[in-house]
């Protein structure tokens, strides 16, 4: 079964659920509207439907002024803002959506699992949609392990007399991730369409294993038992990444890297929908469902600009870090024919992806610059954002609150190529024909020459402040480059990577500094001749960031589950 999942937000059809805060109250006093009548579960056509307002639960770039997973969420070296200075965990909360909002949506998939299992529908199409629903559980259940290890596993939907884990212990997190991975294998078995770019299928199902396999595998390689609760473990670390492998070799030829980069971010669903990398995406119109991501980017609002750490990390056009380059490494604007800052000197010779995700002027208080039709703009770091803006689009459209129309990436191709590359370097068995096939298409797009094994292992940069090997630290380059700004993945990565202290501004003042500003003719706060978007804050690591806290309310309803530790 091959079911296009439409635009906009879809009305639960089915199922009614409550808005209850706590996953407690959500599973002692669960809905009596939610549908329990076989006769529902046995129309192919309403399970299909309800299948189909999962699709709700994936934010891609937000709806109306709600903002999504790009851009707005990044807490990391990538981006500085008034608001990006702050960790997202300072203080136990009594109650947390981070914690109840995917118990909600487990329940949801969970209702159609039980839901199908009792209907008279044919054992394929029964299991395609459990397929489709345990697809979504794997997906709620790993952002729980996320932020808080170990969490309350749900095997069904939850009634009163389910005292044991209502009440219970929470379930080891290695033991939850297991679950997860049985979750994908079986969506991946079952579901029946094999692709579709809005549609639930098999290929979806192995890009979302090859994206958790490949957290789940680094992070259990790299965790220690003071600050994660679990100590690393080689053996398990090794079955993950190799999933990894296994998932993604199945997807790059069939998903090839386009020419164009910045294209991933600034299409319309039609386009889109044509391109051959992607994989599955959020699709928005200007009628049904729109989002404010681009006029946060194109707009008076000042806009959340790339750091100088981030700027930083692109290569040079001859392959080489800024440490080991004999090109002008220079970072000082000159004033172009126009009277604008220009840092044009620099893209020129940067990997080209940089020039696809900020402009070619620094602009600031009192220096505002016009992007091809938008409004007077600021940055926080004198550094913008143009990755997500598409000028050819009407003013309004871009501009606008609530008014942007274009479609977001979920899982596409070249994302598919970093986690390979990444798995098999993690499993110290990646060859040159391996990056022929993943990070040199990148590279290629990116203007970059092609790389090998031994090349990307002698480049050894002095900067490499990751604690691992010289090639290792190449192909996580190449990530936070072609991923910046996408899906919060820099903040997970430094947090599987157990480097979260790298978000401390104390010891990495370049993660909250932006662009050179020395004659500059307005009074800018500055650092050393650098923009300083501190704020006057600081952001210092604690070990406790690497789990959240379990909210209290949580705890005062059922004591057994107990707090994580470093947040007793």
């Amino acid at each position: 079964m091959k079911t296009k999942i439409t635009l906009g937000a879809i009305a639960l059809l089915g199922l009614t659920l409550t808005s209850c805060n706590d996953f407690l109250d959500e599973n002692r006093y669960p809905s009596t509207q939610e549908i329990s009548n076989p006769a529902f579960w046995s129309n192919e056509a309403l399970v299909e439907q309800e299948c189909n307002t999962l699709y709700n639960y994936i934010s891609g770039y937000g709806s109306g002024n709600s903002t999504g997973e790009f851009y707005f969420s990044t807490l990391s070296d990538d981006q500085a803002g008034n608001s990006f200075t702050d960790w997202k965990n300072t203080a136990v909360p009594s109650a947390s959506g981070s914690y109840s909002t995917p118990y909600t949506r487990i329940r949801h998939a969970m209702a159609i699992v039980d839901g199908v299992r009792s209907s008279s529908l044919d054992p394929a199409k029964r299991n395609n949609f459990e397929g489709i629903a345990r697809l979504n559980r794997a997906f709620q259940f790993w952002t729980l392990v996320k932020r808080y290890g170990d969490v309350t596993w749900v095997s069904k939907k939850l009634d009163v007399a389910d005292n044991d884990v209502v009440y219970g212990t929470r379930t080891n997190r290695d033991i939850v991730m297991d679950s997860v991975l049985a979750d994908l294998d079986y969506a991946i078995a079952t579901i029946s369409a094999q692709s579709g770019k809005l549609t639930w299928s098999k290929d979806l199902a192995l890009a979302v294993k090859s994206d958790i396999c490949l957290w789940e595998g680094t992070y259990c390689k790299y965790r220690t038992e003071a600050e994660n609760g679990y100590a690393a473990n080689e053996a398990r670390a090794k079955k993950y990444l190799e999933a990894c492998v296994d998932a993604s070799s199945k997807l790059i030829d069939k998903y090839p890297v386009g020419k164009n980069y910045q294209s991933l971010y600034n299409s319309l669903s039609k386009d889109l929908a044509g391109n051959p990398e992607i994989i599955f995406y959020k699709a928005y119109d200007e009628v049904n469902l729109r989002h404010s991501t681009v006029s946060y980017t194109a707009s008076s609002t000042k806009v959340n600009g790339i750091t100088k750490d981030a700027f930083d990390a692109f290569l040079f056009t001859d392959g080489l870090p800024k440490s080991k380059t004999a090109l002008n490494t220079t970072d000082q604007p000159v004033k172009n024919a126009a009277g604008e800052w220009s840092i044009a000197h620099m893209l020129e010779v940067r990997d080209g992806r940089l020039s696809q995700i900020t402009d070619p002027v620094v602009y600031y208080t009192d220096m505002t610059w016009v992007r091809e039709g938008s409004m007077a703009m600021t940055s926080s770091t004198g550094y913008g954002v143009r990755k997500f803006d598409n000028t050819t689009l009407p003013y309004t459209g871009r501009v606008n609150s609530a008014g942007n129309y274009t479609s977001a990436p979920l899982y596409w191709g070249a994302l598919i190529c970093l986690n390979y590359a990444e798995a098999k370097a993690e499993l110290g068995n990646l060859t040159d024909g391996d990056l022929d096939k993943t990070l040199n298409k990148l590279y290629d797009r990116a203007g970059l020459p092609a790389q090998t094994v031994a090349k990307l292992t002698a480049i050894n940069d002095p900067d490499n402040n990751l604690g691992v090997s010289s090639l290792i630290y190449e192909v996580r380059r190449c990530r936070r480059c072609e991923l910046m700004m996408d899906k919060e993945y820099r903040y997970w990565d430094l947090i599987r990577w157990h480097k979260l202290d790298l978000l401390d501004n104390t010891t990495h003042p370049n993660i909250l500094l932006g662009a050179k500003v020395t004659g500059a003719p307005v009074d800018i706060l500055n650092v050393g001749g650098y923009v300083d978007a501190t704020f006057g804050k600081v952001r210092k690591y604690e070990a406790r960031q690497y789990l959240f806290p379990i909210p209290s309310g949580q705890i005062a309803l059922n004591p057994k589950l107990e707090q994580n530790k470093l947040w007793k």
